[in-house]
């Protein structure tokens, strides 16, 4: 494509919000009013706003490669008798007890935890590639909405559904559909950042999932719509919902615990990532993300931290530089690293202990440079740059990276630390959430940054440089700042655009690879808590289009 052809896309892109734009309008309207008579957020249908945080709702697993891969791998190893919620043993394990409400023999979903055992399964059977797809913050009912958009009609109301690339892609008949749980160990844990020790675990806000009120589908109503966010009155059922560190570390590490942990127990030991297991055996390991590369998601697929918010040390684990969890034998850090974080400069920040230094938030200028090839560092590095096509310069500098047997690290995003937030129509410009603000980018922000498919793209191409066994993931995180807002056309633009993300793998795996040596898992690691009551609003007008048409 020339310069003029992407100045043209940009400019569209930013096009005025003045046009026809059925979702904009309704999220305006809703955030205005403070009400919607389509949808709400929490448990009162008259608060359009009245939850902003995550819940305990079961979550969408769509897997490739996995039917027919035997057991481990394929979902029937995890689901009905062999669920570990069908098991007291198993809840034992999980829970140290068995959590009120939990124990159901006839489980059809299984547990987070068990998409840590879906991957070692699949290290231990040789498969080249395994990928992990987190959509941060998407439940079952996002993604309805996302594929109803795209869809333009409500083609569906239970199940695997219809729409999107993840929904409808069969991997020549591998794919399978399931849901899991994805509550903690528990909420809270005193904590020393500096010294990195679990000090005391809380255990008032216990972990687990009644299903007889919470329902056995992602798509049930709850009996008791204040439990899922750990607010019930019944007896014996304030069970706490996780975040997006502990949920992480269930995928990733396959533990059970306190929310805010970085692949750290609650006894306060560190645990084995998937991707520490992969690279022992030879496997180059990459990280994706449209968000801050130290994030709670990016951070739990390598690093350790008692604590999510302390950005700096996870960076140095993902770049294998010595932290406070590792000050004396550093991990041998990721092959790839390419996320956001670039531009968002703090003067203090107390979560991040005493050796927090002041400026970039999330990559000190001096890990910048010893990371860099060019001060003697094992990475070769791409960087936001005024005037510079993101996506060009990514890929050029991977390929560098890839010919010259470098490590390579990309960081861009906004000013606020991600990449810019895709609407539902495909446009950069979003409407006003829950604070009643609306981020504004400017054509360099659309520019000078790459897409999370073109992320994905280049990190699977430097991956399989020299045709070896990799293991990936790549992070969708802008679902989740989306419904922390109260956004549904933010909602519905991250999931698409995630979406694209997941159509750059199985292209690569189409056209590089196969099924038979590949296997993906494309999830979501917690929920929100939106109840859409008319789903026939996120219908097209005639006069609309989205960006796909």
């Amino acid at each position: 494509m020339t310069k003029f052809g992407r100045s043209m896309l940009v400019l569209l892109a930013l096009a005025s919000p003045a046009m026809a734009d059925n979702i904009r309008d309704l999220q305006t309207e809703a955030i205005e009013s403070k009400s919607a008579p389509w949808g709400f957020w929490g448990p009162d249908a008259t608060n359009y706003m009245g939850w902003g945080s995550h819940s305990n709702r079961l979550i969408p697993v769509y897997t490739f490669g996995t039917a027919k891969a035997g057991q481990g791998i394929n979902l029937k190893s995890y689901q009905g008798k062999n669920s570990p919620f069908a098991s007291e043993e198993k809840l034992k394990g999980l829970f140290d007890h068995v959590p009120n409400g939990t124990l159901n023999p006839e489980a059809p979903y299984f547990d987070q935890t068990n998409i840590f055992d879906i991957q070692k399964a699949a290290l231990a059977a040789g498969k080249k590639h395994i990928i992990l797809v987190v959509f941060d913050g998407m439940d079952w009912t996002t993604t309805w909405n996302a594929a109803t958009y795209k869809n333009n009609a409500v083609a569906y109301k239970t199940g695997r559904g219809t729409g999107l690339h993840m929904q409808d892609y069969t991997a020549k008949g591998t794919t399978e559909f399931g849901w899991m749980v994805t509550t903690p160990w528990c909420d809270d844990a005193d904590l020393d950042i500096n010294k990195q020790k679990v000090l005391k675990v809380d255990t008032s806000m216990r972990g687990g999932y009644a299903y007889e009120v919470a329902g056995i589908y992602p798509w049930s109503v709850s009996t008791d719509l204040p439990y899922l966010i750990g607010k019930s009155a019944l007896p014996g059922l304030k069970q706490a919902y996780t975040d997006s560190a502990s949920s992480a570390s269930s995928m990733t590490a396959g533990i059970k615990t306190y929310n805010a942990s970085i692949n750290v127990g609650v006894h306060g030991s560190q645990a084995d990532a998937i991707a520490h297991l992969a690279q022992r055996q030879g496997y180059k390991v990459g990280v994706v993300t449209s968000v801050p590369i130290s994030h709670a998601t990016p951070g739990a697929a390598y690093a350790h931290n008692v604590h999510r918010d302390d950005y700096q040390d996870i960076t140095r684990d993902l770049l294998g530089l010595p932290s406070s969890s590792h000050p004396e034998n550093p991990l041998p850090g990721v092959d790839l690293l390419i996320g956001c974080g670039h531009g968002v400069s703090r003067p203090k920040d107390a979560k991040q202990g005493e050796n927090f230094v002041p400026g970039n938030a999330y990559l000190t200028d001096e890990d910048l440079q010893k990371s860099d090839v060019r001060n003697g560092g094992r990475y070769v590095i791409a960087q936001r740059s005024e005037g510079v096509v993101g996506a060009e310069e990514m890929q050029s500098k991977a390929q560098d990276a890839a010919a010259t047997g470098k490590r390579f690290f990309g960081y861009y995003g906004v000013s606020n630390g991600h990449l810019p937030f895709r609407t539902a129509d495909g446009k950069f410009d979003p409407a006003i959430g829950r604070n009643k603000k609306a981020e504004k980018y400017t054509e360099a922000d659309v520019k000078e940054n790459p897409t999370l498919a073109q992320m994905a793209d280049v990190a699977l191409n430097y991956l399989n440089t020299d045709n070896g066994p990799f293991w990936l993931m790549v992070e969708a995180g802008d679902v989740d700042w989306a419904n922390h807002d109260n956004n549904i056309d933010n909602s519905i633009g991250a999931v698409i655009s995630g979406d694209n993300a997941v159509k750059a793998v199985t292209d690569w795996v189409e056209k590089h690879s196969n099924w038979d040596e590949t296997v993906m898992i494309v999830t979501a690691d917690h929920g929100h808590y939106l109840h859409m009551v008319d789903p026939q609003v996120l219908i097209r007008k005639p006069t609309e289009k989205s960006a796909a048409e």
